[in-house]
């Protein structure tokens, strides 16, 4: 098991390799994760304060009388 750690001397830089290709994806799949939730909030947040306006804009249907 030694002798497969070390990789034949190069143990240090393949397994250091892997640990940080690990953190790398790790690191991806949080950050999505957190950008996809604040993105949902910040769309709740933009369709209740739509619902909510009031309707102040005045619809021109082409009738003037």
């Amino acid at each position: 098991m030694g002798e497969f750690l070390a990789m034949g001397g190069y143990g240090v830089y393949v397994w250091s390799a892997v640990g940080l290709g690990i953190a790398t994806i790790v690191y991806n799949l949080v950050s999505a994760r957190i950008r996809m939730r604040t993105a949902l909030e910040n769309a709740a947040l933009n369709a209740a304060r739509f619902r909510n306006r009031p309707n102040s804009y005045r619809v021109d249907n082409g009738n003037d009388s």
